[in-house]
């Protein structure tokens, strides 16, 4: 008896161990890409290229990519919209404002809704390589592990890391870093 409960306790921690190990793999796979292929609400294709701790955005030289790792449910994300269109509108010629969801199996209508709820007049990215690219942007930030709260914004130029902002951040914060980013 006592070797029959050995033997089942010995099968439940590998069954246990394993299922710990499957989950770090897809937490691992979903960041392992380095190049990701992602697709606008005119279903106009870009491609974002990570290189170490870099993004490149559709090779784009000399403007500030802002990233915006959001979800349609956060009220936080929801009031940043509008804030992230500004900016959009007032360096339109040198910032490039992407919003990237982190939910699954988010229909583009639903990226719809958000945008015009809540006037987000920038690129919304919708594809299912959004999730792998939100999740490889965070895991290459420090501090952050892939529980990584939201809103979520991350600022590039010329693929290298400007800053990156957690939670509600004022507008003002923002543009002051786009401002030192393009020299201005």
């Amino acid at each position: 008896m006592l070797k029959k409960s050995l033997i089942l306790s010995a099968l439940a921690v590998t069954l246990l161990f394993q299922a710990c190990s499957d989950k770090k793999n897809d937490e691992n796979s979903m960041i392992a890409s380095n190049k990701f292929m992602v697709k606008d609400l005119s279903n106009q294709e870009h491609t974002v290229v990570k290189e170490g701790n870099n993004f490149t955005f559709d090779n784009v030289k000399g403007k500030v990519v802002l990233f915006d790792i959001f979800a349609t449910w956060c009220p936080p994300c929801r009031a940043e919209a509008s804030h992230l269109s500004s900016l959009q509108h007032k360096y339109k010629d040198d910032l490039i404002v992407a919003g990237i969801s982190i939910q699954k199996d988010l229909a583009a209508s639903e990226v719809v809704k958000f945008k015009n709820d809540n006037g987000a007049d920038y690129m919304m990215l919708t594809s299912e390589d959004n999730r792998k690219l939100a999740f490889s942007i965070a895991s290459t930030l420090e501090g952050l592990s892939a529980d990584f709260p939201i809103p979520l914004m991350v600022m590039y130029k010329d693929g290298k890391l400007i800053k990156y902002y957690v939670g509600a951040t004022p507008e003002e914060f923002i543009e002051s870093d786009i401002k030192k980013a393009l020299g201005k």
